[in-house]
């Protein structure tokens, strides 16, 4: 009885409860970039949307892309002022400009729907993500970001949900969760501040 009492009552490490709760007590905004940079993915803070075209033709420059897949024409009235040639079917070979559900705080990740995908699954499509969200699309958890879904959305759910949560393609890393899931992609993401 006493080798259970043993194995089951090991005192905790001070030194790992520390880290997370000075994550809890930041805002959650810092909570998810600092999640989000963790992963590897590369954030670019905007205060204006003159910020977000301007960081968005840098990032164009400086990967030489002179064609992306953009589907939402929202941002692509953005974009007319960028000298760059859009498709509007997500292709596989172009980096994709697109919006998303949620940013999801407690892991870094960035939430998708059928409203931003269509029917593509995040494995088929480009290596290059380059992602447009605001500040108040910042959720706590992944429960968080379903209830504002289903919130959001009122009967008409929609299909294809799925996150990237690691933004190197590189990583070696295994997660047993997560095995077999080839959502990793190279990710740039513009947050622009609407709070």
């Amino acid at each position: 009885m006493s080798f259970f009492k043993k194995l089951f009552n090991t005192p905790k490490n001070k030194e790992t409860k520390e880290p997370s709760l000075e994550l809890e007590n930041l805002p959650l905004d810092q909570i998810f970039v600092q999640n989000f940079i963790k992963n590897h993915g590369k954030f670019l803070y905007c205060t204006s949307l003159q910020e977000v075209i301007q960081n968005l033709d840098n990032i164009l420059k400086e990967n030489s892309w002179q064609n992306i897949s953009c589907n939402d024409s929202d941002l692509l009235k953005l974009i007319k002022t960028i000298s760059v040639n859009t498709t509007e079917k997500l292709d596989d070979s172009l980096p994709i400009f697109v919006n998303c559900e949620h940013l999801i705080a407690e892991n870094g990740s960035v939430l998708f729907s059928s409203n931003q995908l269509k029917d593509c699954k995040i494995s088929e499509l480009s290596e290059y993500f380059i992602v447009y969200a605001t500040t108040s699309q910042i959720v706590k958890t992944n429960g968080d970001s379903l209830t504002g879904i289903k919130t959001r959305y009122k009967g008409n759910i929609p299909s294809n949900i799925s996150a990237i949560k690691n933004y190197n393609i590189n990583s070696k890393e295994i997660d047993f969760m997560n095995y077999g899931n080839t959502n990793t992609k190279n990710l740039y993401l513009l947050l622009f501040e609407d709070l």
